[in-house]
């Protein structure tokens, strides 16, 4: 992957934890970034946490030698001229939609677009923008410079051309592209979260810790985290957003969040980004 090929290069909206997670895997193969944030304070944290996740990759070797350059911006206006655009914000689907449309109306027409989301349907959020056959969705896992696999999903109107650039992208970042068809929860969530809903119900429940939930379903049933440990490296926040996501759209009470989780998520217990979840962590996600 070339510079020549990628011109301006990736645009990233959204400085969270997944938005400078994607913005590392691409810089540390090479391709320029562009991190778009209203947030200052998010992407100087952005910036600080994407430094860590280069340096630990390099010691993994899970990157490139030559790293791609950071930029970061305020305002999408910088964005006109991007390659490839991947919206990374915050799993709601009124605020995903609105800054799809407000970058859709502004770049080339034809730039591939990939919403990163765990459980809005793609078609759902096609709705918002001008050109709906340029939107494809990916579910990177947590965190992307460390996870090969993507869920990669097909809305009804995706362009084979989109397909094709999407794969194409994740090609070049060492990733194995997984297509799937569009649905509430894609094929990881659907299955993964409501399994973390029952797991902290049982933990509410009184009938197991959570260290011994983890430790049951990692040593018998091969989770390799434990669903709990797990809950906490995707936010429990982003976790009860995903589950309302998917209880809204299928029916299916077994995704109503728990007690549990509702509480964690209203005292700040946010996993490890906050310090405290399910576990206590030394240090919180940077």
């Amino acid at each position: 992957m070339t510079d020549d090929r990628w011109g301006a290069g990736l645009t990233v909206l959204g400085a969270g934890v997944m938005g400078s997670g994607i913005a590392a895997l691409a810089l540390g193969h090479g391709v320029p970034v562009l991190l778009v944030d209203p947030d200052e304070e998010r992407l100087a944290r952005a910036r600080a946490d994407i430094r860590h996740q280069l340096r630990l990759a390099a010691l993994l070797g899970a990157g490139q030698a030559a790293e791609g350059a950071l930029r970061v911006a305020a305002s999408p206006g910088a964005a006109t001229d991007s390659a490839f655009v991947i919206e990374a914000i915050t799993e709601n689907a009124e605020l995903k939609a609105k800054a799809l449309a407000g970058l859709s109306a502004i770049v080339r027409p034809g730039t591939p677009f990939v919403s990163n989301t765990s459980s809005i349907p793609i078609d759902e959020l096609a709705d918002s923008m001008s050109r709906p056959q340029d939107l494809a969705g990916t579910h990177f896992m947590n965190p992307p410079s460390l996870i090969g696999t993507v869920e990669v999903i097909r809305g009804p109107r995706t362009a084979d051309e989109t397909m094709a650039a999407v794969t194409g992208v994740l090609h070049g970042l060492g990733r194995k592209a997984v297509v799937v068809r569009d649905a509430p929860g894609f094929v990881t969530s659907r299955i993964l979260h409501p399994m973390i809903n029952d797991a902290a119900r049982v933990v509410q429940a009184g009938t197991a810790t959570a260290d011994a939930v983890d430790a049951l379903l990692r040593d018998c049933l091969g989770h390799r985290t434990g669903p709990l440990r797990t809950a906490d490296l995707i936010g429990i926040d982003n976790l009860v957003d995903s589950l309302r996501v998917l209880h809204e759209r299928t029916g299916d009470e077994g995704c109503r969040p728990c007690e549990l989780l509702l509480a964690k998520v209203r005292a700040g217990h946010l996993g490890r980004k906050s310090g405290r979840g399910f576990y206590q962590y030394e240090e919180a996600a940077r």
